[in-house]
């Protein structure tokens, strides 16, 4: 005999059914009906653990806000340098982007931001966590003298989390047609020359 699933287990078998419809058919077309099938439940299922579509997107949300931070703090934690950290910060992402494709999309979809002010503010506030983080351990860079003069540190970190961005969008529409991971390292050294070559101080 079967045995049931608990709700908890029900929960995380439905966020992951989400990450995997969200990439395939994207967050925006996703109707629960499609998790159902999915899932293998009925929609009434689905709708007795998250009563409503925002809360399952709130819950899905808060699964991958967990997933990024702890991939960060183990970067952060597990690397010297600041430069290290800022290696190991720039593979941690582009690490959770290749385990969980469609989180581009879910963190830049302008419906679910628009309509889910909870979900909104949640990956705000992850996004600036991943901005701070680089951040300071590019101000840290820049103290050693590892950077040019002219380089500041925000601008540096907007320039490298467009540089992650940008791979994964070229990745998605190339049907993943490369290793996401050492393509992003290649050019995050060759984004760091740049940002160390001296002819850029004033």
């Amino acid at each position: 005999m079967l045995r049931r699933k608990s709700a908890e287990d029900r929960k995380t078998e439905i966020i992951a059914a989400v990450l995997d419809l969200a990439d395939r058919i994207g967050p925006d077309r996703l109707t629960t009906n499609d998790i159902a099938q999915e899932v293998g439940v009925t929609q009434a299922a689905i709708f007795r653990h998250f009563p409503t579509k925002a809360e399952l997107w709130t819950a899905v949300g808060d699964a991958i806000a967990d997933r990024l931070e702890c991939a960060w703090q183990q970067a952060v934690t597990n690397s010297e340098s600041p430069q290290a950290r800022l290696r190991a910060l720039i593979a941690a992402q582009l690490q959770q982007i290749g385990e969980t494709p469609a989180l581009p999309a879910i963190l830049h979809s302008r419906e679910l931001n628009l309509d889910n002010a909870a979900l909104r503010d949640r990956f705000r506030g992850v996004l600036m966590q991943y901005q701070a983080h680089l951040v300071a351990n590019l101000h840290a860079m820049a103290q050693a003298g590892m950077m040019g003069a002219g380089v500041q540190p925000k601008d540096a970190a907007v320039l490298l989390t467009s540089l992650v961005q940008g791979i994964a969008i070229r990745w998605s529409l190339g049907s993943r047609s490369f290793d996401i991971v050492p393509e992003g390292m290649r050019l995050l050294e060759v984004q760091l020359v740049l940002f160390a070559r001296k002819e850029m101080q004033t």
